[in-house]
């Protein structure tokens, strides 16, 4: 076994993988299996690195040479850029005088040596930017990096004609030191991923089969006489009643339908966070236009007379085939996976475990061409097939109980959710810095929950209602619409706030709200919205889904598991987001946790 070099809680200099670039690092500990350094920056970024990566301290201080040539150590000691501006700790440059600098030419550009500037490794554009409670990707520029490189060539070539064969020694020995350089911003590269979630491998291999059971679960049990939930397990279909070809053919219509318009080249083009090599991917924004759309197509369908009570009667076939669509997409996502390079990988689904990661999602952004595929599906086949099976629900329940009007139940149901879907698309660049999209990779989880979760248990309360109607008096709806408006007063009005201040913090209406500021530069709100709880927008997330139940009745309770369950999903992932907080801005994060002691419910949770 080989000697350890460095100690734990050492400081040491380490490279940035794939650069040449050095910061100063912590040794957090050391694997004696793989002879790998953990080691923490001070932004608190973690990254294992190679002995042959790290360097001490001491091999960062320089010397010059005197003016008979012999080496001397330079006076003066490290300093420290007081600067909170653009480039924040911007590197001190000092110049190399020697003996032949009198007969340089005049336009001749002078070689320097930076002496290393220890700064936190994140490097923002822009130090007002704000943060919002969801964790960020950091902000990439190669270009600096490579006119700083193209630069240092520049200087070497001349050093070379101009200086003696003595100087040029010197200039080797201190080339190390010399690339000691620091570019505006460095992003992230992809890591094994260390810190499984959903019970690790176990957990997610057995949510791979408990997640449609739980779908399928509940459709068979809300079509019953008595949907109880206790009613376990509900009469099986015949097999052969789970599948019919001409379904799997309508839902690949729907499909195809809704690629389609997300092709048209109508709508604004935005710019996604940055990855972790400063690529900036391309979204268009044209949801609400897809949106629209559809609806125009539903009706030509409305006016041919076609029946969509049809959605109603095949609901259950419907699911089946949207599930094994998206195994067979998470299939095919997984191989191509296998192709993509390090830093198109996802750190949440690289785990080396093949289950593991076809769960999570191996891959951050699969795209064929310019067609995103996670963005994609995120918002329009399942989010729109929403409130087109809401629609057909509504359809169905006054042609079962022949009726003129549907009820006032089905009503508020299925407007509230509309509400819901369409605020989503209207705001769809918002999606873009959400961890769906920044952090998790697209495998089982988000194609199955894209495509079946959303649009076929979303939907429970309209298709509970089908066959199990309730009234609700006028006055009970309108307490039921005064909390749902609540709930969306409270969820929009955080979310645009956010989304405000991260556009323009110095904008003059935002002037009111505090923050607490970061060792990365950013601001963490902590006034307004954002005083109140950490996730405000959860808590009208959660509001708007009792909502939703409320018109049901209070008869059983598999109208309301879908509020549970958004419980549960909703607090699982605060906790993702409070690690992660935590480990990127450390001390401000448990300052600001100081401050907004509640997490989503205000004096309870």
């Amino acid at each position: 076994m080989p000697a350890r070099k460095f100690a734990d809680e050492e400081i040491v200099m380490g490279r940035w993988p794939g650069s040449v670039l050095f910061y100063e690092v912590q040794v957090a500990n050391y694997d004696d299996r793989t002879h790998l350094y953990t080691v923490k920056y001070k932004d608190g970024t973690e990254l294992q690195l190679k002995e042959n990566d790290m360097r001490p301290l001491s091999s960062f201080r320089f010397r010059k040479s005197s003016s008979s040539g012999s080496p001397s150590r330079r006076s003066g000691s490290r300093s420290r850029s007081g600067s909170r501006s653009r480039s924040p700790g911007r590197p001190a440059k000092h110049k190399r005088r020697s003996s032949s600098q009198s007969r340089e030419p005049k336009n001749a550009k002078k070689n320097t040596v930076v002496e290393p500037n220890f700064i936190p490794l994140k490097l923002y554009e822009n130090n007002t930017n704000s943060y919002n409670g969801e964790p960020d990707i950091t902000e990439v520029n190669y270009s600096s990096l490579k006119i700083l490189q193209h630069e240092r060539m520049e200087s070497e070539v001349e050093t070379e004609h101009l200086h003696t064969r003595k100087e040029k020694k010197m200039e080797e020995m201190y080339a190390e030191e010399r690339i000691f350089e620091t570019p505006k911003t460095v992003g992230k590269v992809c890591m094994k991923t260390k810190e499984l979630e959903f019970g690790g491998r176990i957990g997610a291999f057995f949510m791979i089969f408990l997640l449609p059971a739980t779908v399928f679960y509940l459709l068979l049990i809300c079509k019953q006489k008595d949907p109880s939930v206790l009613n376990f397990p509900p009469p099986l279909p015949a097999f052969d009643s789970l599948w019919e070809t001409r379904v799997f053919g309508v839902f690949l219509l729907w499909f195809f339908l809704q690629a389609l318009f997300y092709l048209l080249p109508i709508g604004k083009v935005v710019e996604g966070t940055p990855l972790s090599n400063g690529i900036r991917l391309a979204y268009r924004i044209n949801g609400i236009y897809a949106f629209i759309l559809t609806s125009v197509a539903l009706g030509i369908c409305l006016y041919f007379e076609m029946e969509l009570y049809y959605l109603y009667d095949h609901l259950l076939q419907f699911a089946v085939s949207a599930t094994v669509f998206s195994v067979i997409l998470s299939i095919y996502l997984y191989v191509r996976s296998l192709k993509s390079s390090e830093e198109e990988l996802s750190p949440g689904g690289n785990s080396g475990n093949i289950i593991y990661d076809f769960f999570m999602g191996h891959e951050l952004n699969p795209r064929i061409g310019n067609f995103d595929l996670k963005y994609f599906c995120e918002l329009r086949p399942g989010l729109i097939g929403w409130v087109v099976i809401n629609f057909a629900m509504l359809l169905a329940e006054m042609k079962v109980h022949h009726q003129s009007m549907p009820s006032l139940s089905m009503i508020l149901v299925n407007s509230f959710q509309l509400l819901y879907v369409v605020d989503a698309l209207w705001n769809e660049e918002a999606i873009l810095t959400t961890m769906d999209i920044t952090h998790d990779g697209f495998g089982f989880m988000l194609a199955f929950g894209d495509l079946v979760w959303v649009p076929f248990l979303y939907s429970l309360q309209s298709f509970y209602l089908v066959n199990h109607p309730y009234d609700v008096s006028w006055p009970v709806a309108s307490a039921i619409f005064a909390l749902n408006f609540l709930g969306y007063c409270i969820f929009r009005g955080a979310n645009s706030q956010k989304n405000a201040f991260r556009r323009n913090p110095k904008d003059p209406k935002l002037a009111h709200l505090k923050v607490i500021p970061t060792a990365t530069g950013k601001n963490l709100l902590v006034s307004g919205w954002w005083g109140l709880v950490r996730h405000p927008n959860y808590l009208g997330d959660i509001l708007m889904a009792l909502a939703w139940s409320l018109p049901c009745g209070f008869n059983h309770i598999l109208p309301y598991l879908y509020v549970i369950y958004f419980i549960g999903l909703l607090i699982h992932r605060e906790a993702r987001d409070e690690r992660q907080c935590k480990k990127k801005y450390g001390l401000a994060w448990e300052k600001y946790c100081q401050r907004v002691p509640y997490r989503i419910f205000p004096y309870i949770y």
